[in-house]
């Protein structure tokens, strides 16, 4: 798995959110006669004709550039006076990454104005660098790594930067008052398989420029990868929470039999249900705390996330869902006792599926890490039915960053899940603790339904409180070493009033 968890890595090249002052001046594109035209249509032609040819790995940027050590790349940095829109009425203003280390590969990036496409403008003047040497060769090389749009998010006087496109199909975002944790992707293939992970790329970005009142912004992709291309079409709306409205359209080269649409990639180290094997004066390390369902029939699932000994796999099978994402529940400081990463101040992230997706499952991948610096989670949707060469496939979704998913009112949620031994036994227990349930409810009213796959159930208590509160006590007898898959349900008068709690339990 080190190919998986040296790739998730690219969490690591954006920590904080960097910010831009509105006075900064915009660089001046080159004026052409022959400007291409440009559309959506555009992406869609270049997807489906490059389906048809071989996949060529893009070219690497010099050695030079590629070599740099970690430290020396951080030390690259766009000059605020080269953001593109800067200083115009445009809300909205663009900034770029440098390749080099492990953005090796270089992206083509586009600005289209007035219906019309240019190449964004890379000279000596657009990075500070390390050396003289390196601004040039950037400006000679012409290409970028990524950028990060800035807009006034949290207040009207300055430009946050709110989301970043870098590194393969990645990307990520934050909503007001957010910090940068969690990541999305274009797509996922062959996650976990034996074979390796399959990891497509956006060759190609170009970013629409909104009017001067405009509060969304437009960015289309080219993606591409051994066996599939695709053209993508973000709608993106800086706010609380910010949202992604994402049409994309494959292209298989050949047969497709695990792809993961709408695809998180999320952090889990330890927290209360799964402690650290190795001393930390913390309470939790995780940029998620669970993954969230809503199923084809409105049932909402809430699985716990995990630090597994070996690679774990799980399969919500549905058909139609209505939505899924990786949540963070706990938001207090005192979560986390960490003064300085703000874990507490993570976004969320949630898919909706816009239209039928049919058959097929949530997967979860939970992938054995011993650092934070290490992305180990992952959740997609895969469809059942494998993608063919030769039938375009097109599905959309809107993808949110809220704090919270969305939840009915007075509909309890899990905060809290913790494991450990039922008092002076040996028998596991689980605790769940529940928050927003309907209030006023006692242990008469409220009826907790549990199964497990395999082992015995000893013990199962629920203490509700007047303020909608409630916990949860559940000690089992494990048969063997098998995993055992548990479930839990609240209930009154026979209807959810919560969540349903499931949890793969391993010996």
């Amino acid at each position: 798995m080190s190919k998986i968890l040296s790739l998730a890595g690219f969490r690591a090249c954006v920590i904080n959110i960097c910010a831009t002052a509105l006075t900064v001046t915009a660089p001046a594109f080159a004026e052409t006669e022959t400007a291409p035209a440009f559309s959506h249509q555009i992406v869609l032609d270049a997807a489906a004709a490059l389906a048809k040819t071989p996949f060529k790995e893009p070219a690497k940027v010099p050695d030079a550039l590629g070599q740099l050590s970690y430290d020396k790349y951080r030390q690259i940095a766009y000059r605020k006076k080269a953001a593109i829109w800067g200083g115009t009425p445009t809300r909205f203003s663009i900034e770029m990454f440098a390749p080099g280390n492990l953005y090796a590969n270089g992206v083509d990036i586009s600005v289209v104005e007035n219906g019309t496409s240019l190449p964004a403008p890379v000279t000596e003047n657009s990075f500070d660098a390390p050396t003289k040497q390196i601004a040039e060769l950037l400006a000679k090389v012409g290409q970028l790594a990524g950028f990060r749009l800035h807009y006034p998010l949290n207040r009207e006087d300055y430009q946050d930067e709110f989301i970043v496109f870098q590194g393969a199909s990645y990307f990520r975002a934050v909503s007001r008052g957010q910090t940068y944790g969690l990541s999305a992707r274009g797509l996922a293939i062959d996650v976990a398989e034996p074979t390796g992970e399959e990891f497509p790329i956006f060759r190609k970005f170009w970013i629409e420029r909104p009017s001067s009142k405009a509060d969304s912004i437009v960015v289309h992709a080219l993606l591409d990868s051994p066996r599939v291309t695709g053209a993508y079409r973000f709608g993106i709306y800086p706010n609380a929470p910010t949202r992604l409205d994402v049409d994309a359209t494959l292209f298989p080269r050949v047969p497709l039999n695990h792809v993961g649409l709408g695809p998180l990639t999320s952090m889990y180290f330890f927290g209360s249900i799964d402690r650290a094997d190795v001393p930390d004066y913390r309470e939790a390390v995780y940029d998620s705390t669970g993954l969230a369902m809503q199923t084809g029939n409105g049932e909402r699932l809430w699985r716990p996330l995990n630090n597994p000994v070996d690679l774990q796999v799980s399969a919500f099978i549905d058909t139609n869902p209505k939505g899924f994402g990786l949540v963070l529940r706990d938001r207090t400081p005192a979560a986390f006792e960490d003064q300085e990463a703000g874990y507490h101040t993570r976004p969320s992230a949630w898919i909706t599926p816009l239209g039928d997706w049919g058959k097929g499952h949530v997967q979860l991948v939970e992938i054995p890490t011993s650092s934070e610096t290490n992305d180990n989670i992952v959740a997609y949707w895969r469809p059942k039915a494998p993608l063919q060469p030769g039938k375009p496939f097109q599905f959309s979704y809107r993808l949110s960053w809220p704090d919270n998913n969305p939840l009915p009112a007075k509909f309890g949620y899990v905060r809290r899940s913790a494991y450990g031994l039922k008092l002076d036994t040996s028998y596991p227990q689980m605790v769940i603790d529940y928050v927003g349930l309907p209030t006023g409810l006692t242990e008469e009213d409220i009826k907790v339904e549990a199964s497990l796959s395999s082992g015995k159930l000893i013990e199962l208590i629920a203490h509700p409180q007047p303020d909608g509160k409630m916990r949860i006590f559940m000690a089992f007898e494990p048969k063997n070493t098998d995993p055992i898959e548990i479930r839990i349900q609240p209930k009154y008068q026979g209807a959810p009033i919560g969540e349903t709690w499931l949890y793969r339990w391993i010996g």
